[in-house]
């Protein structure tokens, strides 16, 4: 699904490796973890600095959430294009994740393997080994089919306690972008509103 415009998105990690990425001496690399929410790719928080920073300051607080040590939280602002994009705010993709998932199981099935399991762990659903087997498998389909492979991956999470008592608003949301083509990030920026 081609996504009509750019996005802003922000990348928690270490200043030494944000500051290398700022002065065009590193690149962000992709993360590869068999968990990951979204599959393998560069990670977002669309249009939150904040959460890149609070995510940075977890991972160095909790260096299990990171492979990269961080020791000074900092964020790298960027400007994304989504291009093809499997967005699953919008009905296609939601069918092909669904899809995707449905020919998995089948698969596993016809193996005599077990499907991958999400997991809880510090009381969120944070290890997602199932949901990351199934994008993974939506891209091996697609690739299958000969259509063009999607160049990011983008999805609404829902996480925390709730806003205020009975809320249906929760207090870690977010919607989080996984670039899969690295030339569909346009360029780096130091976010001002971080100092």
């Amino acid at each position: 699904m081609r996504a009509p415009a750019f996005v802003l998105g922000y990348h928690g990690c270490d200043r030494k490796i944000g500051e290398g990425v700022l002065s065009g001496r590193k690149h962000l690399h992709s993360s590869e973890n068999d968990y990951d929410w979204l599959g393998t790719g560069i990670y977002f928080w669309e249009n939150s600095s904040a959460r890149a920073l609070a995510w940075a300051t977890s991972a160095r607080d909790n260096p299990k959430l990171s492979a990269s040590k961080i020791n000074e939280p900092f964020v790298v602002g960027s400007i994304i294009d989504l291009g093809n994009c499997l967005d699953l705010l919008e009905a296609e993709s939601i069918r092909i994740v669904a899809d995707a998932h449905a020919r998995l199981s089948e698969a596993c099935q016809e193996a005599g393997v077990a499907i991958p399991e999400n997991r809880v762990a510090g009381g969120q659903l944070t290890l997602r080994h199932l949901d990351c087997a199934v994008i993974h498998f939506a891209h091996s389909l697609r690739e299958e089919a000969g259509s063009p492979p999607f160049d990011s991956v983008r999805a609404a999470f829902f996480e925390g306690e709730g806003l205020y008592p009975g809320a249906g608003f929760l207090k870690q949301t977010h919607i989080q972008i996984c670039v899969r083509k690295p030339s569909s990030i346009i360029g780096y920026f130091r976010p001002l509103d971080l100092g």
